[in-house]
């Protein structure tokens, strides 16, 4: 028995395509659903979501706003790393729970994060009280971030 292992970069079809705009649509849509709309077998959408999904082109996930989850005050924060491998740091700090993302950037910081707080009181000290408490963070820059225009990641993907 032989094991087929899909290509990295896997090269999405016009039927990929539309079954992942439909599922980003309505993540619980069934595969007969979506064989039914397509004109296509289930057998052939469970295949082709499986392909998807092993080859890491797919993911389904649940996504909701931010303040649904109590998140009053996002914070955009770019950090400067000393002393420390950037990993270092940013493994401290996605253990903290205000961290919503964390990335590894080039420019003028190593690391940006995304940070939640509950209300506008919480950011007098707070950011200084997490960020004393993590080794090898030289310096910030904190930017509040006033309205987010998008965040839709799936529109570019269709």
């Amino acid at each position: 028995m032989t094991i087929e292992t899909e290509p990295p970069n896997y090269a999405f079809d016009g039927i990929d395509r539309r079954i992942a705009a439909m599922l980003t649509e309505n993540g619980r849509m069934t595969n007969n659903d979506i064989a039914r709309q397509l004109g296509v077998s289930r057998a052939m959408i469970s295949a082709r979501i499986g392909r998807m999904t092993n080859a890491g082109a797919l993911r389904i996930v649940a996504a909701t706003d931010f303040s649904a989850h109590g998140f009053d005050l996002l914070l955009s924060i770019g950090i400067r790393v000393s002393g420390r491998s950037v990993e270092e740091v940013a493994d401290d700090l996605i253990a903290l729970p205000e961290v919503l993302a964390a990335h590894i950037v080039t420019g003028p910081f190593e690391i940006q994060t995304l940070i939640g707080l509950k209300s506008p009181s919480e950011l007098s000290g707070r950011i200084i009280d997490l960020f004393a408490q993590i080794e090898g963070i030289g310096g910030f820059d904190v930017s509040v971030i006033a309205d987010i225009v998008k965040y839709q990641f799936e529109e570019v993907c269709r």
